[in-house]
């Protein structure tokens, strides 16, 4: 097998462990903090629930550029390494938790050493043939979704099965192991010799320098309002589903399946439109996906039942299937040679800030405006984006070409 196909199924593995990992906690998290760290208040477990899941996110938030920085300058296998075997040790501890802050700090820590997945899309795009990109980026794509969808869903049957502490003891050993096989197997030709030549910028300097080139200010905003987007309706859907079934027979279920059906859409058309771009570029894929994402958030708050809800959120899976990779592969296109770890992990910033603002705007609008209201705004945001986005790629590289002329 070619290298770079080696890597990309290793790395796949991997990025489904971490997404998995992070995830798996969300449907026992409050129960955890009730029956074994000793919380019996009810607003006291919500409110802790809030913070503890928000925390990672804060986290690697702030500290995503750093670790770009320093793949950079050290290689894109190192930092991947580095992340996978401390969040191993890390998810590992919060087994041996004794209170919520310690729980707490330690999902801080975890976020703190992240950058697993800004070290794959890095990685993968330094070793993929520019003429398989997309399809590398699609696949990888559909290794984070299906972690994302099936994390909970693990995380409810060990729960079941096992308990809640040895969760955090199986996760941590489960990325170890992903962690070692990327050690033995994935390759990259990295020069540290030539890298260390290359001028050394502070993070806020390398962050200037990029904004220097419009196109990737267009690409973080994309993936920003992607996240916002999609996680703003998410805490208001089980309410949503339930005003639309009209009782509480096999609420959970629909709710959950609607909450997760946009992934499972998401996960199948990953690769098919990342293999799509590689033959008709990228751009349109990325335009069409916008102005398609954005469109389908429109009907979501004009459905009258909970089976047209289903069909509208399984179509803006379709859609959003197409952003991220090719998100991904026109950021390794226009970042600047030396800088292409540095413009993942703002990307992957950017990809927080929309995890941790999305729920909480959309549960103040949807105060004044309802569900339907959070849904407009995304579709609004969206479109918006679509046309900042054919303005700074389509027409600049338009321009290009008759400058070139």
């Amino acid at each position: 097998m070619e290298q770079w196909k080696v890597n990309l199924a290793v790395l796949w593995c991997g990025q489904f462990l971490v997404l998995a990992g992070m995830t798996m906690i969300i449907p026992f998290l409050s129960l955890y903090l009730q029956q074994d760290l000793g919380l019996t208040d009810e607003h006291e477990i919500a409110t802790w629930a809030g913070v503890i899941f928000a925390g990672n996110f804060v986290t690697s938030f702030l500290f995503q550029p750093l670790w770009g920085k320093l793949a950079d300058r050290y290689g894109r296998k190192v930092m991947l390494l580095r992340s996978g075997f401390g969040m191993a040790i890390v998810i590992t501890l919060m087994g041996f938790a004794t209170s919520p802050l310690h729980l707490l700090l330690l999902r801080m820590l975890n976020g703190t050493i992240s950058g697993f997945s800004p070290a794959s899309i890095s990685l993968i795009s330094a070793t993929t043939p520019k003429d398989r990109v997309g399809f590398a980026m699609g696949t990888l794509q559909s290794g984070s979704i299906a972690g994302t969808i099936l994390g909970p869903f693990i995380g409810g049957l060990m729960a079941d099965a096992f308990g809640f502490r040895p969760i955090f003891y199986i996760t941590g050993a489960l990325l170890f192991s992903a962690s070692l096989l990327a050690l033995l197997t994935v390759k990259e030709p990295f020069d540290r010799k030539e890298a260390a030549r290359a001028p050394q910028v502070s993070v806020l300097q390398g962050l200037r320098e990029l904004n220097h080139v419009p196109q990737i200010n267009a690409l973080l905003a994309v993936t920003f309002l992607i996240q916002f987007a999609m996680l703003a309706p998410m805490p208001l859907i089980p309410l949503y589903v339930q005003e639309l079934h009209g009782s509480t027979e096999n609420l959970a279920f629909l709710a959950g399946f609607v909450g997760s059906v946009t992934g499972l859409s998401n996960m199948i058309a990953s690769p098919l439109l990342g293999r799509l771009s590689d033959r008709i570029g990228p751009h349109r894929i990325l335009g069409v996906a916008l102005v398609g994402a954005g469109l389908m958030f429109i009907p979501q708050a004009l459905v009258g039942s909970v089976w047209q809800l289903l069909i509208s959120r399984f179509l803006l899976g379709i859609f959003l299937g197409g952003l991220i990779p090719t998100v991904n592969a026109l950021i390794r296109l226009h970042t600047p040679d030396g800088m292409e770890a540095r413009a993942y992990s703002f990307n992957t910033s950017m990809l927080a800030l929309g995890n941790m603002s999305g729920p909480i705007i959309g549960g103040l609008l949807s105060g004044w405006t309802g569900i339907e209201g959070v849904f407009y705004l995304s579709a609004f945001l969206l479109l918006l984006n679509a046309l900042w986005v054919r303005r700074s790629l389509y027409d600049r590289k338009r321009q290009s070409v008759v400058g070139g002329k």
